[in-house]
């Protein structure tokens, strides 16, 4: 699921605020020898911390259905998680660099929400759209300064992007056939004769009208003492 959230965010920026510039999007770690190496302007969005969405987690089941709108499967509800992304632009001058982060910011703040169509494989068969938050607060505990010195580099300026993806959750079963025929109660005389009455119905009330007269019919019956 995470590299095809890296696929959606590649085509966001490669589709807005990268288009036509031949400019690349990396999601390597950007330490010193990766920047050492690099020979050609980059938008590095490097993946610092992924951790669960508490707050959207649900209980219960829901239904899967096929294209008749029937219940075919049953599954839980999909677990969210939040994955941290640090967005940095690398060129040869800090003013081309805020241009690129400015033109990054343009396309991710449009994209608040990332509709099922446009999410690829496992991500996109959920049926859930992805959030996209950008340059919001701060709820992850580690701080920038913490994350460059791990990365073993100097503070660089940088967007936090944060995607909140939905993963399945195992295992899904069967669901039982759907109900096609209502409830049949069956009558009989006192003597234990052939049915005097025959019901079909899916009303409750109806169900309840028709115990009500065969408790009646019971009634009648001689006291076998």
């Amino acid at each position: 699921m995470i590299h095809e959230v890296d696929e959606v965010l590649k085509r966001l920026l490669g589709g807005g605020a990268l288009a036509g510039s031949g400019i690349d999007v990396s999601f390597d770690a950007p330490t010193r020898d990766w920047a050492a190496r690099r020979n050609a302007p980059v938008v590095n969005t490097y993946l610092y911390d992924i951790r669960e969405d508490v707050d959207r987690r649900q209980r219960g089941h829901m239904p899967v259905r096929d294209e008749r709108d029937v219940v075919v499967r049953r599954r839980r509800p999909p677990r969210w998680f939040r994955l941290s992304y640090l967005v940095t632009a690398w060129t040869k001058t800090p003013q081309d660099e805020h241009r690129l982060l400015s033109a990054v910011l343009a396309t991710l703040l449009t994209r608040e929400l990332v509709p099922p169509a446009e999410l690829p494989g496992a991500l996109g068969a959920l049926g859930l759209s992805m959030p996209v938050t950008v340059a919001g607060t701060r709820t992850e505990s580690r701080s920038l300064a913490e994350i460059w010195s791990a990365l073993g580099g100097e503070l660089r300026p940088s967007l936090d992007l944060v995607v909140t993806v939905p993963f399945p959750a195992y295992p899904e079963y069967d669901a039982g056939p759907a109900v096609t025929e209502g409830a049949t109660v069956r009558l009989r005389g006192p003597d234990s004769g052939p049915p005097q009455s025959s019901e079909r119905s899916h009303r409750p009330h109806q169900v309840a009208t028709a115990r009500a007269a065969r408790e009646a019919a019971a009634a009648d019956r001689p006291d076998p003492r």
